[in-house]
């Protein structure tokens, strides 16, 4: 018994030890394709078309302004004033009444004096991956700037290029480090989640008819 036990605690330490160096190689691999796809320089972004805002919510849980929100505008703001882009998809959470991330994006833009017209709501980016797949499927885009903050661009670009997608990131300022912990941290297992999600070729939870981005 005692020795049956002892294996069984084997086998799960295995099993842990795996996970740990799974998860730190996504990480450093994830990191390592994107590197060269993101900037916080304007004059380094490319011009395109389309820009991709991933969302987050305005507030916190404590209903204190959450700062990655309020960054993520500003960079959004900043892009289309430079014209590198002409129009913004606004890509975020709505999944009850009250919580709805593409609405308060838009607002947020709107009041930087964004045009109504230029900004693209997609109100089923439930996840990053959702995000970037319809950008392509639904809003037939397959060359965006991705708008989030470093940490999320890296695995953004990432899935973005795995799904046949031109595309590079312009990083948001990021909140302060510490204020970010828990962010970061629930980042690190995202990007590992990204390697099953290739594998099992998941795809976004909803689907739908084709939106039309005017050229310009």
């Amino acid at each position: 018994m005692r020795k049956t036990i002892k294996n069984i605690f084997k086998f799960f330490l295995l099993l842990l030890v795996a996970g740990i160096i799974f998860i730190a190689w996504a990480n450093y691999s994830i990191k390592k394709e994107s590197a060269a796809s993101l900037s916080y320089n304007i004059a380094e972004v490319p011009t395109a078309k389309t820009a991709l805002l991933l969302g987050t919510g305005k507030t916190l849980n404590n209903g204190m302004p959450n700062a990655y929100f309020y960054n993520r505008i500003k960079a959004a703001t900043n892009l289309y004033k430079s014209g590198k882009i002409q129009y913004i998809i606004v890509s975020g959470d709505n999944s009850s009444k009250d919580y709805n991330e593409p609405e308060d994006m838009q607002l947020a833009l709107v009041q930087q004096g964004i045009p109504q017209n230029k900004i693209i709501l997609d109100h089923a980016g439930f996840r990053t991956l959702d995000s970037v797949v319809r950008a392509k499927d639904i809003f037939g885009q397959t060359k965006l700037i991705i708008i989030s903050q470093k940490f999320h661009n890296e695995r953004a670009v990432f899935l973005a290029q795995k799904n046949g997608i031109q595309a590079f990131g312009y990083n948001a300022e990021d909140v302060n480090k510490y204020a970010g912990l828990k962010t970061n941290l629930r980042e690190y297992l995202a990007k590992a989640k990204v390697y099953w999600d290739l594998i099992l070729g998941v795809q976004p939870k909803f689907g739908g008819e084709k939106i039309l981005i005017p050229q310009y």
